[in-house]
């Protein structure tokens, strides 16, 4: 008898048992992306209407309990961290004022036609009608996972929709602020001099604060879990400040992205690990709690509430649309970044939720009959959710749109441009090989995903411990490898020498690019130099890098890069550039170059087609390398473009480099990059492998290195 009534209080609804309510949203999760793809329609809309049917103003399935809401609080606080943490900073300091304008005109527009429509239409007293636009002046990114997983999330029109968000979300949550202010007639001198030192104090903690002990984390913190839970901490500490502050939460979340964004590559584990449980947990889970908010009862109660819902999701969604369009016409945008921008920044949810809430809990009178008047009446709460369900509906249908047709574009754009690319890391000791895999990752050209090996040479008098070692050794590396959703493929070789063994490999998998690491305490053996110049070298149509790891990549925030004179006329300098680029690009750290004159013209040509953070400083003498080694801060690495002797780039100071660096950089990272030497045979496109001795030929370069990048 008690098994019969445990069962039945298991299915009564709505769902009180945990481990069922669990289930049933795990289920939606599962089958919402399954369904809706055969049709092509963004599952995030079937997430918001399965909450509507199962939530408790539908079939009352499910409650909006405390524990819905805090998870679905965590999906937004994601959504918005994530688009702090992809947004190119590079891009974005460049576009700063686009960001701005569209932020200017996406929340003045909206805010204009509220405020005519709050008066003329509804007759509220002004004060009602600039609250009651302020709900149009936010919008929400909930369109922006749907969005980054097509891959688009560097376009030009994403990053400043982005910005664009934090500017109009921080101005529309201020309007707030003040209206509430003043119709509980705290609006003195005190409250503005307050909320300036407080959003000022707030956002100097998290943007200069975080990256401070963010760095130290991750420089003394190996745990990859602990890297994963001290993020989420992060998260909510910044959005706990930003509350504090009198702001909104997400802006917190918002800024906790821009301050880790350096310190999280975008092609690493932890970023894959962040991106992975957002995308399969929690911003689900906020989808499916604002789905049940929405009760479709409230629109038939009378006309009123079906007028105000009507206006307020016209006057929204136009105005929007308004704002887009100004956007792409003041900055020349194409039609489908246009779209894109009208898609991310037309949804409703959770500012404007947090605004209505807060208008419709202040009471500022009664009636004759003792009920309150309310600062938002009912019918603009009920209004809000239509909106909401209407502008989430719009913006998922006309952001996947526009963002695979852009995907489709600079795909076409980039096969157009793409290489072959092999990578091999030849590894040797347990302790470089985390170092290794992360460094083969972010060199890696994106596109290239299956083409990274990782080599152990065994050597034939070796006992079975060998084959043990080379065994961990390899799965090592593939498991940093899969951590980035990169599949690395493991080679161990049995061979009489090691270097043989790993030129062998060289050859018959046509590798392109061969790193070498060097053990942290060692540094430059005389055996590791013979090695490389008698054997390692002698692979010359392969660049081969070598990399000398103190911190992990992440942490590094500036490269000094050296250029030797004469370089380009290298057959091999385009490609090894290419990896320098890549290493900055994915990592999000700067690039200091110093060489010649011409060399800087032609990398400053570059740098005006491909977005990268990069100062140019003429420097003609290697001889001077201990000057630029006593400029260097904490956190800053070395990069040095070698050559072989008989190369156009070679110089003899080169010779001495290897001593100078086991004497001055042991507690440093450095890399030395030796470009190929001979054109590849199977090279498919020229230009990575040709020299340029001709000073016109470095705007093709620059064009092409754009191409690519874009």
């Amino acid at each position: 008898m008690l098994t019969i009534l445990s069962a039945v209080k298991h299915f009564t609804l709505p769902i009180e048992d945990p481990v069922l309510k669990f289930l049933v949203i795990l289920v939606i999760i599962l089958a919402a992306p399954l369904l809706l793809n055969k049709i092509k329609v963004p599952h995030l809309i079937g997430l918001i209407i399965a909450g509507a049917v199962i939530g408790p103003n539908g079939l009352n399935v499910l409650p909006r309990d405390a524990s819905v809401v805090v998870i679905g609080t965590t999906g937004l606080l994601f959504i918005m961290f994530l688009a702090g943490l992809e947004i190119d900073l590079t891009e974005f300091k460049k576009n700063k004022w686009k960001s701005i304008g569209f932020g200017l005109f996406t929340f003045s527009i909206p805010l204009l036609f509220g405020v005519l429509s709050g008066v003329y239409l509804l007759g509220y007293p002004m004060i009602v009608a600039v609250l009651f636009a302020s709900l149009f002046s936010s919008h929400t990114l909930i369109s922006y996972p749907l969005v980054s997983a097509l891959g688009v999330s560097k376009n030009r029109a994403v990053n400043i929709t982005v910005g664009g968000t934090m500017i109009t979300d921080v101005l529309a949550l201020l309007v707030l602020a003040v209206c509430v202010g003043m119709a509980q007639g705290e609006v003195t001198s005190a409250f503005w001099i307050r909320l300036s030192v407080s959003l000022l104090v707030f956002g100097g903690v998290v943007l200069y604060g975080f990256p401070i002990i963010a760095r130290w984390f991750f420089k003394n913190v190996q745990d990859k879990v602990a890297h994963f839970i001290f993020v989420l901490v992060m998260i909510y500490l910044a959005a706990l400040f930003a509350e504090l502050a009198g702001v909104e939460a997400i802006i917190g979340a918002f800024l906790a992205g821009l301050a880790l964004n350096k310190l999280i590559p975008h092609t690493s584990s932890l970023m894959n690990r962040i991106e992975f449980v957002g995308n399969a947990i929690f911003i689900p889970f906020f989808l499916i709690s604002v789905g049940m908010i929405i009760d479709f009862n409230a629109f038939f109660k009378d006309w009123e509430t079906i007028k105000v819902a009507l206006i307020m999701t016209i006057i929204s969604i136009g105005a929007k649309y308004l704002a887009a369009v100004a956007t792409r016409k003041a900055f020349r945008f194409t039609d489908d970044e246009g779209k894109l921008i009208f898609g991310l920044s037309t949804a409703s949810a959770a500012a404007t939720l947090a605004a209505v809430m807060v208008g419709y809990n202040i009471i500022i009178g009664e009636t004759a009959n003792g009920e309150p008047i309310r600062l938002l009446n009912e019918s603009v709460l009920n209004g809000s959710i239509l909106l909401i369900l209407i502008s989430c509906t719009v913006s998922s249908l006309v952001s996947h749109k526009s963002a695979t047709r852009i995907a489709e574009t600079e795909s076409t754009m980039e096969d157009d441009g793409e290489s072959e690319e092999r990578i091999l890391m030849a590894i040797h000791y347990p302790e470089t090989v985390e170092y290794m895999a992360n460094l083969a990752i972010l060199a890696k050209s994106k596109k290239n995903i299956e083409d990274l090996y990782a080599l152990n040479i065994i050597v034939e008098k070796d006992n079975e411990s060998s084959e043990k070692h080379a065994a961990k050794l390899l799965e090592q590396a593939a498991e940093v490898a899969a951590g980035a959703d990169v599949k690395l493929q493991m080679l161990k070789r049995h061979d009489s020498d090691v270097v043989n063994g790993i030129s062998n490999e060289v050859k018959e998998h046509k590798i392109t690019d061969l790193i070498v690491g060097i053990n942290h305490e060692r540094g430059f053996s005389s055996k590791f130099v013979y090695n490389l110049y008698h054997g390692y070298l002698d692979n010359e149509s392969t660049n081969v890098i070598v990399y000398h790891a103190a911190q992990p990549l992440s942490t590094v925030i500036n490269y000094h890069v050296l250029v030797p004179r004469n370089a380009q006329k290298d057959p091999g300098f385009f490609s090894a550039l290419l990896k320098i680029w890549n290493i900055s690009r994915n990592s999000g750290s700067k690039l200091t170059f110093y060489a010649d004159e011409n060399m800087l013209k032609m990398l400053e040509n570059i740098k005006k087609k491909a977005t990268i953070d990069a100062e140019f400083i003429i420097f003609e003498h290697w001889r001077d390398l201990p000057k630029i080694s006593e400029k260097m801060k904490a956190d800053e690495a070395l990069i040095l473009l070698m050559a072989k002797r008989g190369m156009y780039g070679y110089l003899p100071e080169m010779q001495n480099v290897p001593l100078y660096l086991n004497r001055n950089f042991s507690d440093r990272n450095y890399l030395l990059i030796y470009p190929l030497a001979r054109e590849r045979e199977d090279t498919s496109n020229a230009m990575h492998s040709r020299s340029f001795n001709n000073p016109d030929d470095f705007v093709e370069i620059g064009r092409f290195i754009g191409t690519i990048f874009k």
